[in-house]
């Protein structure tokens, strides 16, 4: 792993910082139309330095620092807009960590991040969490941001015009563009050189392991915020066309533009979240591969995969079942997710080692359409869970194979053996079995749409073939 300094990327940039900075400083506890035309002017100044000139260099840390304060306190929407936007452009030209020509992971060193670490926490001990002058954040400050989102996250607050609500959408959606900037080249070298330290020193790892976040609650929270999204754009959608029945129409005396501009982060923070909790299966996913090698070490902690945390609120709360399926759309894992949702019911107890690894039973796609082939496994599921959830998790799961096998990702099912002995054609017929089975053994059942749509395209592929 190759580090390289940004001292002397930036030495020349002492005078452009004294310069960009000196117009924001004074106007820093001012909340007036003039103080906000000169952070704009702040926000154009650093991106003119940082783009504008023949050799591009990034911005001092004061500056990134600067441009985080303003889209965590700005009020009005074309500051808060510009700085997120800047931000993720920055970051875009100038990426912290990066996988070189020469194939080597390169880490920038003393690179710009927006947590606060150390002696920065340290100084901050007595300011609530994440709100501090710098502008930066603590771990502890990342976690009251989600719980906020969590409040956001319904149709009466999406609706309320606060720009606040519009500032924390934002700013979550920066972070989690940081952090899987920091992670994924850091997963790809992995992959290649199955150096745990690599993912050991990752930000999100960090993050995840602090002390100072409650874990489980933590990823509950990103669980509700994704679903209660999810739900409020469904809604949005079910009633498109029908403006009397929304619940979402803003009021008359609205501004337009930033009823607009939630809309849209709204959804982008849905998506944001997903990619959220995708990059966490990813962590846990190479965790548990570093595990089953030895290298991990008792510093590394012990922390409970996300997928378990999220089928456990699924299966206790399955309201959450159907908003979850409709926002969560990472296929690989959404298929996981599902096989795993079936297996908490239909595999047997087993003893495990540490390091075992396998399912335990026939927990693939397919053995999971195999419990239905006969009528005694079919009963035997449906006194477990119920016709109507049966549903939705074949139908998802049915899509979301149908579009791994679409993509040709190498591990499209979930073993070697699934691989060699299933073809689609196959799942495409026990897919139909594994319904006609259910609406034997339940005649009154009623097809839900999604498995209408399932079906219709199994039997497509079975007559194309």
């Amino acid at each position: 792993m190759e580090r390289t300094s940004t001292n002397r990327r930036r030495g020349n940039r002492t005078g452009i910082e004294e310069n960009t900075l000196a117009i924001v400083e004074s106007t820093e506890a001012k909340d007036t139309q003039d103080a906000d035309d000169d952070r704009i002017s702040f926000l154009e100044a650093v991106r003119a330095s940082s783009f504008a000139s023949e050799v591009a260099v990034p911005p001092t840390n004061k500056m990134y620092e600067a441009v985080l304060q303003i889209l965590r306190v700005g009020k009005s929407l074309e500051l808060i807009m510009s700085s997120y936007q800047l931000l993720i452009d920055l970051d875009k030209h100038f990426p912290q960590v990066f996988v070189s020509k020469s194939h080597e992971l390169v880490v920038v060193d003393e690179a710009w991040s927006p947590f606060a670490f150390s002696s920065d926490v340290a100084s901050n001990e007595s300011r609530a969490a994440g709100e501090n002058s710098s502008g930066l954040l603590d771990f502890s400050g990342f976690a009251l941001l989600i719980e906020e989102l969590v409040e956001i996250a319904t149709v009466e607050n999406l609706r309320a015009m606060d720009t606040k609500n519009l500032r924390n959408m934002l700013l979550f959606q920066y972070l989690v563009s940081f952090l899987e900037g920091d992670f994924l080249p850091r997963k790809t070298m992995y992959a290649e050189t199955m150096n745990w330290t690599i993912l050991r020193e990752s930000f999100l790892n960090m993050l995840l392991g602090s002390r100072r976040i409650n874990y489980k609650n933590l990823m509950k929270d990103c669980l509700s915020i994704l679903c209660g999204l999810s739900q409020v754009y469904t809604g949005m959608s079910d009633n498109r066309g029908s403006p009397e029945n929304s619940n979402t129409k803003p009021s008359e005396d609205c501004n337009p533009a930033l009823a607009f501009a939630l809309l849209q982060v709204g959804k982008s923070t849905c998506i944001a979240m997903q990619k959220f909790l995708i990059i966490i299966m990813g962590l846990d996913n190479s965790k548990k591969n570093a595990d089953m090698q030895g290298q991990t070490t008792r510093a590394d902690g012990v922390r409970t995969p996300v997928v378990e945390i999220v089928l456990d609120e699924l299966t206790y709360n399955v309201d959450m079942l159907l908003p979850f399926l409709q926002a969560f759309n990472q296929p690989k894992w959404k298929l996981e997710i599902v096989v795993q949702y079936f297996s908490k019911y239909t595999t047997k107890p087993s003893v495990r080692t540490r390091r075992s690894n396998g399912p335990v039973d026939d927990a693939t796609f397919t053995g999971i359409l195999n419990w239905f082939s006969s009528s005694t496994g079919t009963k035997s599921i449906l006194k477990k869970i119920s016709i109507q959830v049966i549903q939705l998790l074949l139908a998802h799961g049915f899509q979301a194979l149908l579009l791994l096998s679409s993509q040709n990702i190498e591990g499209v099912m979930d073993s070697k053996e699934e691989t060699r002995e299933s073809s689609l054609v196959e799942i495409c017929k026990s897919m139909i079995c594994a319904f006609q089975s259910l609406k034997r053994t339940n005649e009154e059942m009623e097809i839900l749409p999604i498995s209408k749509e399932a079906l219709f395209t199994a039997a497509t592929i079975l007559s194309m073939n």
